[in-house]
């Protein structure tokens, strides 16, 4: 089970986390405004459909690597709280400074959740950051959940940050 982690519980979804709160409304991508922007903005790329998650995955590694980027898997959902703060943050160039280079293919967890299962992605909580390994599974670095509320963001960018020098 898949659950928020603004609860900082593994029972089920809690307050402004609750699956019953679910939308189909795609979430903001960040998109690189002006010349030049895309070499220094946090990229968002929304994972496409299939059931070979690896295989998409280390495709988007090369084109990572090809483009000067840092791919994370980033496992998110828009009844998440600290999610949908971290993509806004990153939608609106708040995170640009620190990542510059990182390129993010997110993956809804409610609509990829088996697909993401069968390539090594999973975690106990969301929002999850994986670091994909050379066969496009997940390597097993990861970072996941966070705090509700405004802090959201703050705490989750020192320990990305930190994932991202374990590449």
């Amino acid at each position: 089970m898949w659950v928020c982690a603004c609860l900082g519980v593994l029972a089920g979804h809690g307050p402004g986390c609750d699956a019953s709160n679910k939308s189909d409304a795609p979430a903001a991508v960040a998109e690189p405004k002006g010349a030049g922007a895309a070499a220094r903005r946090v990229e968002v790329r929304a994972a496409p459909g299939g059931d070979d998650v690896a295989a998409l995955v280390r495709a988007e590694s090369e084109r990572a690597r090809a483009d000067g980027r840092d791919l994370v898997v980033y496992v998110g959902a828009p009844w998440c709280e600290p999610c949908t703060r971290f993509h806004e943050a990153a939608a609106a160039g708040q995170l640009d400074e620190a990542f510059p280079t990182l390129r993010l293919l997110e993956f809804d967890h409610d609509k990829d959740e088996a697909r993401l299962t069968a390539a090594g992605y999973t975690s106990r909580m969301i929002p999850l950051f994986a670091l994909p390994g050379a066969d496009g599974r997940a390597s097993g670095k990861q970072i996941d959940g966070s705090v509700k509320g405004e802090a959201a963001v703050g705490e989750i960018r020192p320990r990305l940050a930190a994932l991202l020098a374990q590449r």
